[in-house]
């Protein structure tokens, strides 16, 4: 059990900080796709993928102090910024987590905008179907976002990218 929680406290090592639920739930989605360890069951919905057991996860190493959410008031809205504790990282140590190149792929994740991040993780989560079948699809089920044919292609070329990188 905690060896799961380890696995996201790894990840929040290696990023130093993530800025979002969204983009931690979509970032850990996208790994999860590229054969990284993560165990979380995730199902569709409204911002795509998403994961009430990781969510959990989050909340519980957030009660044990290993991990730290600061919520920001943005005036409309609530951002969290989630950053591992030195509890945390004391805890670790008692953990061999091996995930190869992993400070690759969350360097470049993190940099990404939580609006793509759910592109994304939408993209993979249809990855089943065609390329074409994928576009239609995420048309209709992300229509409120509007995105844009070149974004879907900038989106499905990200993907390449990332699965040309995976080294697993």
């Amino acid at each position: 059990m905690l060896e799961d929680h380890a696995k996201v406290m790894t990840l929040l090592q290696s990023a130093g900080e993530i800025i979002g639920r969204k983009k931690l739930q979509k970032i850990i989605y996208i790994l999860q796709k590229l054969n990284y360890p993560f165990q979380e069951k995730f199902q569709f919905h409204f911002y795509g993928p998403y994961s009430e057991e990781l969510t959990l996860k989050i909340e519980e190493l957030c009660n044990l102090s290993f991990v730290n959410e600061v919520r920001e008031d943005k005036g409309g809205y609530h951002q969290y910024r989630y950053q591992l504790t030195h509890e945390g990282e004391d805890f670790l140590k008692n953990y061999d987590i091996h995930m190869p190149e992993l400070d690759t792929y969350i360097q470049s994740l993190n940099e990404e905008s939580s609006r793509f991040l759910e592109l994304v993780s939408t993209l993979l989560y249809f990855d089943n179907l065609s390329e074409q079948e994928v576009i239609d699809k995420v048309k209709i089920v992300k229509q409120k976002q509007n995105y844009q044919d070149e974004e879907i292609r900038h989106g499905l070329d990200y993907i390449q990218q990332l699965k040309r990188n995976n080294l697993q």
